[in-house]
């Protein structure tokens, strides 16, 4: 063999040991661990649709037992409205207009409902574009995704929510929301996730609400080396419809799956921890 051809001979050799180590290190970090199921977290949105077309029932939300707690911040919440305060409430909805302030100044107990994933309008909610799914994409989606309310606190992605506006770390009254629901919901998450693996999409913020301490699994996205935020929360949205779509159980499985327009670029290992840095392209 010539100089050129042991130096082309090489070049592929190398090409194959680097991608043989990856999926060494996909295979290592990713061996199941006695489950055959995955929940994915998902944050919400501030922004939602309007109307609905069921009436509101507290306990029916994922975990009754939280119901008692779920009352305690819903009746400050509707006091703080019924008061009218218009400087309070701007504070609390995140919004500085008197016309649209007004607009969400409503006892949201009696408004109807629709399910959270479709209550939610934000950009991550736009890419993953729930009602265009197919029904067993959609069912996927409403068994496997657990959302993050800064009112309700977690819940089912097919729970049956009103339409409210609460803007992320802001307090009702004197409830910080994030710490309540750390305190309270916190021990059954970590319960009812006992035996799954955990895909976590959320923005870091609802890491103060709930963290894990078994392994998990969350995802960064960079383009030209540089972390983004907007079209993270369109990425989201595009991996979790990929995941849908494709009815996957563990994150090996989600690890095989090929999603348009992302490159792993690195996988990282802290603690508990597994972050997947996607390139993209």
């Amino acid at each position: 063999m010539n100089v050129k051809g042991y130096l082309k001979f090489l070049q592929k050799r190398f090409v194959f040991m680097n991608f043989a180590k990856i999926m060494i290190d996909i295979n290592r970090v990713y061996k199941p661990q006695g489950s055959d199921t995955m929940k994915i977290l998902l944050a919400p949105s501030e922004t939602k649709k309007s109307t609905g077309n069921t009436n509101f029932e507290i306990g029916s939300l994922l975990f009754d037992s939280l119901a008692p707690q779920r009352s305690k911040l819903l009746h400050r919440y509707i006091n703080i409205i019924q008061k009218g305060d218009l400087q309070e409430l701007s504070k609390m909805f995140g919004l500085k207009k008197e016309s649209d302030i007004i607009k969400h100044k409503r006892d949201i107990v009696h408004e109807l409902t629709m399910k959270a994933i479709e209550r939610y309008t934000g950009v991550a909610f736009d890419y993953l574009d729930y009602p265009q799914l197919d029904q067993k994409s959609q069912n996927y989606i409403d068994t496997h995704v657990i959302l993050f309310s800064n009112l309700f606190g977690p819940i089912r992605a097919d729970d049956l929510i009103p339409e409210y506006r609460l803007k992320q770390g802001e307090s009702v009254g004197d409830i910080k929301v994030d710490k309540f629901y750390h305190e309270h919901s916190a021990d059954l998450l970590e319960e009812f996730l006992l035996d799954e693996e955990i895909l976590d999409l959320r923005a870091s913020f609802y890491d103060k609400v709930y963290k894990p301490n078994k392994s998990y699994t969350t995802l960064k996205f960079l383009k030209e080396d540089k972390v983004v935020s907007h079209w993270a929360k369109a990425y989201r949205g595009i991996v979790l419809r990929e995941i849908a779509k494709a009815g996957v159980e563990n994150i090996e499985a989600f690890m095989k799956l090929p999603i348009e327009g992302l490159q792993i670029q690195e996988i990282q290992t802290r603690k508990n921890k597994t972050e997947i840095i996607y390139e993209i392209e």
